[in-house]
């Protein structure tokens, strides 16, 4: 299937998941903790995923399915190229009435992300890229910064990844900020609206598939903790952290990570 038919399929697909997500948002969506500590769920991401998963694999009934709110089935890994979603990314920001969660839509191709959304409907904000063509916000391209010192650089991460347990020689000198969604985090740094983001614990694939994409074709460079490529439809669907930033300091990041 050519990329830009499944780029547009993932547009639309956003765009319809944004109509069910602000249906729910601010309205006292019902609420349920999952198993294992694994956070909360709500009636809008159930309905969201339903709908994609009967949408999505209706257009492409070949292509397997990964989601966080769906039961995972190992015969994905049978598939040459599978759907890797998240219905919402930062669902307790929905919950809080905030605006910064999203919807990330990829498609991975033998491990490899070629095709990938996010989409930030409360900003409308709509992150796009295919293997074949640069990231884009709303249709324009956008591109990682060329940031090249430690000093000042601007990084999306939690509070407990700028300890010193994760650094070597101490923790870089750099400004945090924060959003909840990690693909919204990484299309940021994709967008140059920040630096580099980073997670250091291991990532499911649906929060940071599509993000990944939409870093490289900026022009960054999104690794693991490990500086080894993110690997996607995995038998247990989990990478060793994420670290993305642009090309310059991306490997500056990466020499002090401390990873024992």
């Amino acid at each position: 299937m050519p990329v830009n038919e499944d780029l547009q399929l993932l547009i639309d697909a956003a765009k319809a998941s944004a109509d069910i997500g602000r249906s729910f948002f601010n309205d006292n969506p019902q609420v349920w903790d999952k198993d294992d500590s694994q956070g909360p769920v709500t009636e809008a991401d159930l309905a969201i995923d339903t709908m994609l998963k009967s949408e999505l694999l209706a257009s492409r009934a070949t292509y397997g399915w990964l989601s966080e709110e769906t039961e995972d089935d190992c015969k994905r890994l049978d598939h040459e190229r599978v759907f890797i979603i998240d219905p919402i990314d930062g669902t307790r920001a929905f919950i809080a009435g905030e605006r910064s969660w999203s919807h990330s839509l990829a498609i991975a191709e033998q491990g490899r992300v070629t095709v990938a959304v996010v989409y930030v409907p409360m900003m409308d904000r709509l992150y796009a890229a295919t293997e074949a063509s640069p990231a884009t916000l709303n249709g324009d391209p956008i591109f990682a910064t060329q940031q090249s010192v430690l000093d000042g650089a601007t990084v999306l991460a939690a509070k407990p990844n700028l300890t010193p347990r994760y650094w070597k020689d101490g923790v870089p000198p750099v400004a945090r900020h924060f959003r909840p969604s990690l693909a919204y985090r990484l299309s940021l740094v994709a967008q140059g609206r920040f630096d580099a983001m980073l997670t250091l614990r291991d990532c499911w694939e649906w929060d940071i598939a599509a993000g990944e994409l939409i870093v490289r074709q900026a022009g960054g460079i999104a690794t693991d903790m490990a500086n080894k490529p993110l690997h996607f439809n995995r038998a247990r669907p989990k990478n060793f952290g994420c670290v993305a930033a642009g090309p310059n300091l991306h490997p500056l990041l990466q020499s002090r990570l401390k990873l024992d």
